[in-house]
């Protein structure tokens, strides 16, 4: 089994629509949710853009820093092989 694959995201909770991609700062992934940033929903959708944009199931998706900022730290189990490849696309690289 591989190792656990972290990376740091800027939300943008209340989007018009849950997007994916672009950079924030140095290193962080830019998650859009249309989910407000109430009781939890902005996360849960968060968790679920996440999970469509690496191919990987929801539960597969944690968010192990920043439960109540913009700025957080997401952990993906059961990574894809091309992970890296994919988060660098989503950046923009």
């Amino acid at each position: 089994m591989s190792e656990p694959f972290r990376f740091g995201i800027r939300v943008k909770p209340g989007a018009r629509r849950d997007a994916v991609g672009g950079r924030w700062g140095e290193r962080a992934l830019i998650v859009a949710v249309a989910a407000p940033a109430v009781e939890g929903q902005a996360n849960e959708a968060v968790r679920r853009a996440l999970a469509r944009a690496f191919g990987v199931r929801r539960q597969d998706v944690e968010i192990v820093a920043g439960e109540r900022g913009r700025d957080k730290v997401v952990r993906i189990d059961l990574v894809p092989a091309d992970a890296g490849v994919m988060l660098e696309r989503l950046l923009g690289d």
